[in-house]
């Protein structure tokens, strides 16, 4: 398995409706990936102006099939860091959650 630190850079502007998508569950259907990203955007938290979690992928390059679906759309500067399983959630947990009317 690979897990990812991701990083990346919200549009401010649009996190209300990536906020409310996660809320409508919308990209759970999407396959092989929307159940893994869900999780990680709902979860994900705030480091300075950046938005970060830990995500489960295969891709090469990672999170290319997230990106064309939804990332790029909501963030930018997306960068990742190989970590092991639960990892990169133990680097978050003290930070404040990016959307804190959130969780799962």
């Amino acid at each position: 398995m690979t897990f990812w630190l991701v990083t990346a850079t919200p549009h401010p502007e649009l996190l209300g409706e990536l906020e409310q998508a996660l809320r409508e569950r919308r990209f759970e259907p999407l396959q092989p990936f929307g159940r893994a990203l869900s999780a990680g955007l709902v979860n994900a938290r705030r480091k300075g102006g950046q938005a970060c979690w830990e995500e489960e992928d295969y891709c090469d390059p990672p999170l290319a099939e997230e990106r064309a679906a939804v990332l790029d759309r909501y963030f930018t500067s997306i960068e990742v860091e190989a970590v092991e399983e639960g990892q990169g959630w133990r680097q978050l947990t003290a930070l404040p959650r990016l959307f804190s009317g959130l969780s799962r």
